[in-house]
């Protein structure tokens, strides 16, 4: 087996020759900061996705560093995140009770799913699949996933009774009817481990946010039950956790649970991959590192279907425990792997200190996620720039909160898709004018000249397939319309990549019914691929082979000696250099033909000069 193969099932040996005494004591401190952050931010992600706390934290230990082993990206760090929580609530909420034995079975199922999809499509190479899921998607997707992760935790942090199973619309709704019933102890403990994390993001940034918001709210709620008592307060914990390792399981893979759970883990594959994807390539610009998207859906797919016989729910890239890795200095994938060491080690001896950890002080925290979900700036700039652009995120958004989260990602891949065919299907098409620059024509459009009655020159940016067949060719016979007599038509070629067989087909046949009229369709500046396409398919014999223009040739002295010299003695367009020299058939003009100064003025005279 040759190196690159080896390289290939062992993706670490590529990063190994790095690790060093340095790289070691750096990855160590930036696991340390890692694991510290993994504790709480497990936590509220494992209730996030109506699971026992605990399951956050198998989902933070054994995943993360198969992810990093076995991907491409140095710095991420893959586990449980609050946008696959949320779309895993969301999605099976409805099919059992969050919380009970079978809400984690069809759990387990939805891990092991998405790590077999995640690990197949990495294998059949397929990582570019990810390009097709535009980052607008997901800044959509991600507002409304963190509105939906703030009205659910309304009932935890107002202390008021909300059903768990309740909608978007229906939590607002009864939020508005109890709003008189809040208890204000637990607001209280709400309200200061918002408060106190935001200060600690703003003045302790060395220290990260969750962690002080989490002791921040606990030592808040331990006073009240102090001063108050706990009878008064109703301040309810999350409870002790079990200081044990992730239990082994066997999902439950029956013909009728594998379909209950395959919609919910195809979407789950989708956000899953194209997070961790965009969390490795954010973090890869800034490092100088090139992701191999492939690889990174083998890594993952790898941490989920382990993860799923040990307790894990579905993980993927997180931006939060990314960034602070990378922040923290860390060198190596090594770092992730200590991570989940040091987090082994520290469930063992703190997990029961969960009985301290307010459920309130939790809903802040996640208060603070979603906050951070919502990017208001990039939303402000995707409005501003495009209209289609913007209309895909609000609708991703709008589904993702009347729809369900599982059905916003289905929605906006496919509206983008629409849109994409939409716009390749309608190329550009631009009346354009010859200009002599740089001893070479230009053709642009906007130049203020006039048309030439006999020559339509037209520029084609974008590929002649099947799909904009039908839009060139109203753009073909509009030209007719407008002008009978410019029975000439220059394509200018350059912007033209891809040519298909339908493209072909119109091709010549726009050249032979032109051919009819009197005229001829002309080619400049068209690229080779085009070009073999058109030679292969016996389709230069119709439009001519003499009638593609090299770009080092002059389309127009090629073509001005085949206009009507009739037509040219009385035009006053005049805007080849050529027509202030002599007619088509050689004859001078007269002196009183000579254009007007003001299209004079912008013409350059190059009747001595040939383009290179």
């Amino acid at each position: 087996m040759s190196s690159l193969a080896v390289a290939r099932v062992f993706p670490f040996l590529r990063w190994w020759p790095m690790v060093n005494r340095s790289t070691l004591k750096a990855d160590l401190l930036a696991g340390l900061t890692g694991c510290i952050l993994g504790l709480p931010q497990g936590v509220a992600f494992a209730i996030l996705a109506g699971l026992p706390p605990q399951y956050g934290l198998y989902a933070a230990m054994l995943p993360p560093a198969l992810a990093s082993l076995f991907g491409s990206s140095w710095h991420m760090i893959a586990g449980p995140t609050n946008a696959v929580a949320i779309l895993l609530f969301a999605s099976l909420g409805h099919l059992a009770a969050p919380g009970s034995a079978d809400y984690i079975s069809l759990v387990l199922v939805v891990t092991f799913l998405t790590g077999l999809f995640q690990f197949s499509m990495g294998l059949a190479r397929l990582g570019t699949l990810v390009n097709f899921i535009s980052h607008t998607v997901i800044v959509g997707f991600s507002a409304g996933a963190a509105i939906l992760i703030a009205t659910q935790q309304l009932r935890t942090f107002l202390g008021i009774s909300i059903p768990s199973d309740a909608s978007f619309v229906q939590t607002l709704l009864q939020t508005a009817l109890n709003i008189g019933h809040l208890n204000p102890w637990v607001t209280a403990v709400g309200v200061f481990t918002i408060v106190s994390g935001l200060l600690a993001k703003r003045y302790f940034k060395k220290v990260p946010f969750m962690i002080t918001a989490t002791v921040a709210g606990s030592l808040v709620a331990l006073a009240l039950d102090a001063i108050v008592g706990h009878d008064v307060t109703g301040i309810r914990t999350v409870g002790a956790l079990p200081a044990q390792l992730a239990p082994f399981t066997v999902p439950d893979l029956s013909i009728d649970t594998l379909g209950k759970a395959a919609p919910t883990a195809l979407a789950t594959t989708i956000l899953s991959l194209t997070l961790g994807v965009s969390v490795g390539r954010t973090l890869g610009i800034r490092s100088g590192q090139r992701i191999d998207a492939n690889q990174e859906f083998i890594g993952q797919g790898l941490s989920n279907l382990v993860g799923s016989f040990f307790s894990s729910f579905a993980s993927a890239g997180s931006f939060n425990r990314s960034a602070a890795n990378f922040e923290a200095g860390a060198k190596t994938p090594l770092a992730s792997v200590f991570s989940s060491l040091m987090l082994v080690g520290i469930v063992l001896l703190v997990a029961p200190l969960a009985a301290y950890l307010p459920l309130a002080t939790v809903a802040g925290i996640l208060f603070l996620i979603a906050y951070g979900l919502i990017d208001v700036r990039r939303m402000r700039s995707i409005v501003a720039t495009s209209r289609s652009e913007a209309s895909v995120m609000l609708v991703t958004l709008l589904a993702a909160l009347f729809l369900g989260l599982q059905t916003a990602i289905y929605a906006g891949v496919l509206l983008s898709l629409l849109l994409f065919l939409k716009q390749a299907a309608q190329p550009g098409i631009r009346d354009v004018k010859p200009e002599f620059r740089g001893g070479h024509y230009h053709f642009d459009a906007d130049t203020g000249l006039p048309d030439c009655p006999q020559l339509k020159m037209l520029r084609i940016n974008g590929s002649i397939f099947f799909g904009a067949v039908e839009h060139i060719e109203d753009a073909f016979h509009r030209v007719d319309q407008e002008q009978p007599e410019q029975r000439r038509l220059l394509i200018v070629a350059s912007g033209i990549n891809v040519v298909d067989i339908s493209g072909a087909e119109l091709l010549s046949r726009e050249a032979a019914r032109r051919q009819k009229m009197g005229g001829g369709l002309y080619l400049w500046f068209m690229k080779d691929a085009v070009y073999e396409v058109l030679n292969r398919g016996g389709y230069l014999k119709v439009i001519g082979a003499e009638n593609v223009i090299a770009h080092g040739a002059d389309p127009i002295a090629m073509l001005y000696p085949q206009l009507d010299s009739e037509i040219c003695r009385h035009c006053t367009a005049r805007i080849f250099p050529q027509c202030h020299v002599a007619l088509p058939n050689g004859m001078p003009r007269e002196a009183e033909e000579a254009p007007p100064t003001a299209i004079a003025g912008r013409l350059t005279h190059v009747a001595n000069q040939k383009p290179s």
